[in-house]
Order: C-alpha cells, then sequence, then structure tokens
C-alpha cells in the first residue's frame, strides 16, 4: 500500500466514524494527497470532541499561507508545516467504501453532485443580481471564486478517475464490442470526448458517443449530462430518432452553453441490423467480410446538441453478415493533420487494412496508426463492433 491510500484510508476511516458528509470528506482527502505527492510522507493525526472532527497533518516542510489557499479544504492559518482541518461532525458515521479506487469514484460523484447545485444556485441568482445593490454583487463574486475551485478540484479527481467514466462493454449477444480512448495531453486532466453502452429491456445494445465542445472539466460535465439525458430518455422508450432532438430541448435552458455532436448506434442481436442516429457527428465506417468499405451516411444531415435545428433527420440501418465490422469515433481520430477529408480517407484505408485482426485489438492499431502524425492534438474515441452470430452470449 503506498503512503498515498494509506493517508487517504486514515482520513477515510475518521471522516466516516465522525460522520463528515462526503463532499468536504472529498476535498480533504484530495487536500492531503496533494501534500503526500510533494514530499516525504507526512504523519497524520486524527481527534474529535465537542461534535467536530480535528485532522492535523505534520509535513516535512513548512507550507506557507499562498500554498495552504490553493488545497481544496483550507486548512487554519499559518506558515510552519504543522496543517490543522477542524470539520463539523455529524450525528451518525456515514459508510465509505474499503476500496480506495471505488473510494475516490464516491467522492469525485458527490464533489460533481456539489458542483451541479452550486451552478444551479448560481443561475437563480443571477436574475436577482440585474436589480441588487454592489453588496450583493461582492457575494456573487464570492461563489464565482468558489466554483473555480471546485472546478480545480475536479480536474484533479477526474484524472484519477477516467476509467471509472468509461463503462466496459455490457453483454451484447452476437455483437463483438472494443473501446480505445486517449485524452488530448498525457497530462490533460479529462476531456468531452465520452460514450455509453447499455442493454434496453428489449435485448438491443445502445451506444452514444459524444463529442462535447471545449476540452477540460467543463467539457467532461456536458459529456456526461448528454450520455446521461440520452441514457433517461433511451430507457424511457422515447423512440430512436427522437433522441438527439428531444435530449437538445431538454438541455437547452440547463445547459444554454452546451455544444456536443453525437452518435447513436442501435444493434439488435436477433437479426444483426444496426442502426445510426447522426448529430454532426463523423460517419461510421463499414468494413465488410469481403472488405468492401464505405461511410455510413444518412439521406439527410441531423445536427448535434446546441446546434441550430437539432436532432436527426433520418436514420442509416445495415443488416450485418457474419464478420463483418463497424467503426465509431470522435474526430480527434480522422483530424491530426489538420485534413478532416483526408483523415477520412486514410481511416478507410487503415480500417480494411486491418478488419482481419481480432476485434479486441482494431480500435488501439487504428488510433496508432491514424495519430502517427499529430499537427493537432485532440481527444480521440475508437469504438469497434463486430458482428460475429453464433458466437456471443447465449
Amino acid at each position: 500500500m503506498t503512503d498515498a491510500v494509506r493517508l487517504r484510508r486514515h482520513v477515510r476511516e475518521a471522516c466516516a466514524a465522525a460522520g463528515v458528509p462526503a463532499e468536504q470528506r472529498a476535498r480533504l482527502v484530495l487536500a492531503v494527497s496533494l501534500l503526500a505527492e510533494a514530499g516525504p510522507a507526512p504523519e497524520l493525526s486524527t481527534a474529535t470532541a465537542d461534535g467536530r472532527l480535528s485532522v492535523t497533518l505534520e509535513s516535512s516542510r513548512p507550507v506557507g499561507q499562498r500554498q495552504r489557499n490553493t488545497l481544496p479544504l483550507l486548512p487554519a492559518a499559518g506558515d510552519g508545516a504543522s496543517l490543522t482541518w477542524h470539520l463539523d461532525a455529524g450525528i451518525e458515521p456515514v459508510p465509505v467504501a474499503a476500496d480506495d479506487e471505488e473510494a475516490t469514484r464516491d467522492e469525485m460523484l458527490a464533489l460533481v453532485a456539489r458542483a451541479d447545485a452550486v451552478t444551479k444556485d448560481q443561475r437563480e441568482l443571477k436574475h436577482e443580481l440585474a436589480e441588487t445593490n454592489s453588496g450583493v454583487l461582492a457575494m456573487y463574486v464570492e461563489l464565482e471564486e468558489r466554483d473555480e475551485q471546485l472546478r480545480k478540484a475536479h480536474a484533479v479527481i477526474f484524472r484519477e478517475l477516467e476509467d471509472a467514466l468509461r463503462p466496459p462493454p455490457p453483454p451484447a449477444g452476437p455483437f463483438e464490442l472494443a473501446v480505445h480512448y486517449a485524452p488530448s495531453q498525457q497530462d490533460s486532466p479529462t476531456g468531452g470526448d465520452l460514450y455509453d453502452w447499455f442493454v434496453l429491456p428489449d435485448g438491443c445494445v445502445h451506444i452514444t458517443l459524444v463529442d462535447a465542445v471545449g476540452h477540460g472539466v467543463t467539457s467532461t460535465r456536458h459529456a456526461l449530462t448528454v450520455t446521461h439525458a440520452i441514457r433517461t430518455l433511451a430507457l424511457e422508450g422515447h423512440p430512436f430518432r427522437d433522441l438527439i432532438g428531444r435530449t437538445a430541448r431538454a438541455l437547452a435552458t440547463i445547459e444554454p452553453d452546451l455544444m456536443a455532436t453525437v452518435l447513436l448506434a442501435r444493434l439488435d442481436p436477433a437479426n444483426g441490423e444496426v442502426t445510426f442516429a447522426n448529430g454532426s457527428h463523423p460517419r461510421p465506417v463499414l468494413v465488410t467480410s469481403a472488405g468492401v468499405t464505405e461511410l455510413l451516411a444518412a439521406p439527410t444531415s441531423g445536427r448535434g446538441v446546441g446546434f441550430p435545428d437539432p436532432g436527426s433527420k433520418s436514420l442509416v440501418h445495415r443488416t450485418l453478415a457474419d464478420g463483418d465490422l463497424v467503426v465509431l469515433y470522435t474526430d480527434g481520430l480522422v483530424e491530426s493533420r489538420k485534413d478532416f477529408q483526408e483523415g477520412e480517407e486514410r481511416l478507410l484505408a487503415a480500417a480494411r487494412r486491418n478488419a482481419g485482426r481480432p476485434t479486441a485489438d482494431i480500435p488501439d492499431v487504428l488510433a496508432t496508426e491514424m495519430l502517427d502524425i499529430v499537427l493537432h492534438a485532440d481527444d480521440t474515441v475508437v469504438i469497434a463492433i463486430r458482428h460475429r452470430p453464433g458466437y456471443g452470449d447465449p
């Protein structure tokens, strides 16, 4: 067990016993983790008295007030090597996962929920601030500053939990599924390219691929918002053709600045049919078992979430034969050389050349070949779908 994991476990156990809320615990765990990474392992002690939990960390070197101010949860003022946090204890203990990764994921979700609540509060305040005095305006500025601190904390946590945001393939019967994801830069915390896939009550597999405009935590939150909205609408039974348009209308007032391209796929295990709804997203690639390659485009194009007149105007239908391959991707795969059309042509050739490889290898191989020269770095998702009747789950 690493020193950082040991310290996080110590903090979580103390917070759980004292009933500290998950959002406060998450910020304290992150603050302790950041200090642990800055030098030799610090010593940590905790105490609970008079309804408050005190957590003291003895660093290997002094920590000035300026550095303390950058921590996700501010300790008591000072300049020495000892940092102390005082947190209000709850009435009942708060359960916390024993596994470090699972606990970190729960804490990230608590911070995201808190950020969403702050964002909602800000939207309501903005309407009132137009008629308020300078004192209320100062309060608004303070809220903005606090929200910025939360966004910085999210960047660190999302970096540790990229894998948790990208689920493994669901049971897909005769369809083999594989995925590749890479951020635009190795030190980039998150991006706006996300996917979601799940099995519907009728047994069909639904896939959502989203590319939210921008980079970092905000675009990740936007992409999560879109995938969650589409999943909810799909599970409620809304028509496949209407999902992109309904999602855009539902989010227009909630997230007015959100813009994202969307590609939806519906896989029918009963007959091998695949159906696509496209909202301003790059076209899927089909490689048949005979080696015929094409870009799957609808007769009438659709528009993405946040675009004018959003929604999928028409659908693309294909019935896959044994061995047929479909590749879904975000534009980072074909724009690395700053020429989208040239990228599409290279992708068609690369997909045809590598179609004989195992499905699990294809996304990584395509990403490696397509991103050999990178003049424009962007997040990249590649999903491979292969039809293998007789080889799927019973």
